[in-house]
């Protein structure tokens, strides 16, 4: 994807587009300062999980922390295997200086609402052991709030000015633990921002006029209104978010101490008119660490058809290759870097009221450690080109429901038992004639319009089988893929159940919800004509264009653009 100009991978574009980022939309402008919140947000997404758990346990061993939180020594050899920004916070957390240290490190942490929007999605159903999924959604901020995040991002000119959600990844740990899937959004992804209201001021950011940038998003309220913007697109309930700058970045680097990455031809990441972010390597292999691995993850210009997409696959080759450096090595060994570093971890990240101590963060960092790095799996959303941004398309849809069913995107889930029949509902279904049911009709789609009728014929369909009290309610017109029963309590379950086996719709189509209330049937997409529905195959699996890259994968190089490469 070319952009026809780009903001931020050096400071002669950003001061190109110092105009464009006083407007609300600040399009392309934004690229390559982006892609460093990019980084930022990358390297926490990878950056939360395995070695911080360890790492409390081995600092704990050293004398300091929380009383109880000791470990045996042997934990000391796994301290230091996963990822960077929550690696350093729980590590230093709990050494040296002890409780007081602790308590300092846990006022560092900014916290900010987790969402901002009306519309609230339910949480997913814990499976049959009561484990739940959980999705994160990782930030990185282009924010230049502070001399340190305004020489690494550049565009003296912007200081100050409201940050852009450059980068968006959404993290989805399995309901069992076994496996992670990583979702990134291109920060050009043209959407509807819901509204969003400010809890602290009041302040209300009207829904969006039409389709704009997704990077807006943080402009409406804060990182609460990007969780809101994802949940209306996807549907995927957001547990917690975790916001970056760019010196979370160079922090992240750092801890590591360096990660391999490879490109398959010298590289030098400028052109003629000094756009570019810097970075150059030869061919080949290189550990990469501090400022250069800022370069590496801003770098557009050089990397393939030097589009976000190139960037983004950069990104995730090397947030693999972080994971499996931390779980491989023990690099840091001094507790004072360690403190130093928990210093600017914590100042760096913002963070949901349901992460903002050291000790959730460790909880939650023990929770990602237990994935291996072959069950990771990295992806794009699915897009198309509308002029020069993007747009999700129906395998972004299809991605997002495998994340939202809790279906692994490497594709290794354990074979499928046909469904159980579910528990006796607690209370049994009234007589039909009895049974009040509304119908709906969501049949309407992204390329089709609403099958007209579809409401009237199903609760006609439902009268003439006995349920004389059904009607169809035409004043709501969702969009259902597949078609639905939802009612609000246990006591309409019953009734739910009867009405789906009525019709033949299958159980684990039965949801329980607070949106309705009362019984309701919305007809789905999969049932736009006819009045015998048949339930559509399911194919789990990852569309082609989600650019699935596994996190054990040390053979993945980028590609190097003829025009930016040098001998």
């Amino acid at each position: 994807m070319t952009r026809s100009s780009v903001r931020g991978d050096d400071t002669q574009e950003d001061a190109a587009d110092a105009s464009e980022r006083a407007e609300a939309v600040r399009e392309d402008g934004d690229n390559g300062v982006g892609t460093a919140a990019d980084d930022a947000g990358n390297g926490t997404a990878d950056g939360t999980a395995d070695g911080t758990a360890d790492g409390t346990g081995n600092d704990a061993g050293n004398g300091g922390g929380e009383p109880g939180t000791a470990r045996p020594p042997r934990r000391r050899r796994r301290a230091l295997r996963w990822t960077a920004v929550l690696l350093a916070v729980v590590l230093a957390g709990t050494a040296g200086a002890g409780y007081l240290y602790y308590e300092h490190l846990n006022a560092n942490i900014r916290q900010d609402a987790l969402n901002l929007g009306d519309n609230k999605v339910a949480a997913p159903t814990p499976n049959a052991a009561g484990q739940t999924p959980l999705n994160i959604l990782v930030i990185g901020s282009d924010a230049r709030d502070s001399e340190e995040n305004q020489q690494l991002g550049g565009a003296r000119e912007t200081f100050g000015s409201t940050p852009l959600a450059d980068v968006q990844m959404l993290v989805h740990l399995s309901a069992d633990r076994s496996n992670m899937s990583v979702v990134s959004m291109p920060r050009d992804t043209l959407l509807e921002i819901p509204k969003c209201t400010d809890p602290d001021d009041g302040t209300v950011y009207p829904a969006s006029k039409g389709r704009v940038m997704t990077n807006q998003s943080l402009g409406h309220g804060g990182p609460g209104c990007t969780v809101a913007t994802w949940q209306e697109l996807t549907g995927i309930h957001i547990d917690h978010f975790v916001m970056v700058d760019f010196a979370g970045v160079v922090s992240m680097a750092d801890a590591v101490g360096g990660v391999p990455v490879c490109v398959d031809a010298n590289i030098h990441s400028r052109d003629g008119g000094g756009h570019g972010s810097g970075l150059k390597l030869e061919k080949g292999t290189h550990p990469v660490k501090g400022e250069q691995a800022l370069q590496w993850l801003r770098t557009r210009y050089g990397f393939e058809d030097g589009s976000d997409l190139a960037r983004a696959k950069a990104q995730h080759m090397y947030l693999n290759s972080m994971v499996r450096v931390l779980r491989e090595n023990a690099t840091l060994s001094s507790p004072n870097r360690l403190r130093r570093l928990a210093e600017e971890a914590t100042e760096a990240l913002t963070v949901d009221p349901g992460l903002d101590s050291v000790k959730k963060l460790y909880d939650l960092s023990d929770e990602l450690r237990k994935v291996k790095p072959e069950r990771i799996t990295m992806t794009t959303m699915p897009n198309r080109y509308v002029g020069a941004r993007v747009e999700p398309t129906e395998d972004a849809e299809q991605l997002f429901r495998l994340v939202r069913e809790d279906i692994a995107l490497d594709g290794k889930d354990a074979k499928k038992k046909p469904d159980a029949e579910p528990e006796p509902p607690a209370d049994p279904a009234a007589p039909d004639d009895e049974l009040a049911v509304q119908v709906r009709n969501g049949t309407r789609t992204d390329e089709l319009g609403t099958a007209p009728g579809r409401a009237n014929t199903i609760a006609g369909l439902l009268v003439e089988r006995g349920f004389t009290k059904a009607v169809a309610d035409s004043s709501v017109l969702p969009s259902e893929d597949r078609t639905v029963i939802r009612y609000p309590s246990a006591d309409l379950e019953g009734d739910a159940r009867r009405v789906a086996k009525s019709l033949g719709i299958p159980a684990s189509s039965v949801k329980r919800s607070t949106d309705v209330s009362g019984v309701t049937l919305v007809v789905g997409a999969d049932w736009r004509e006819g009045t015998a529905y048949k339930a559509p195959g399911s194919d789990d699996s990852t569309p082609e264009s989600a650019q699935a890259l596994n996190g054990a994968d040390d053979s993945a190089c980028m590609h190097v653009n003829p025009a930016f490469t040098w001998s």
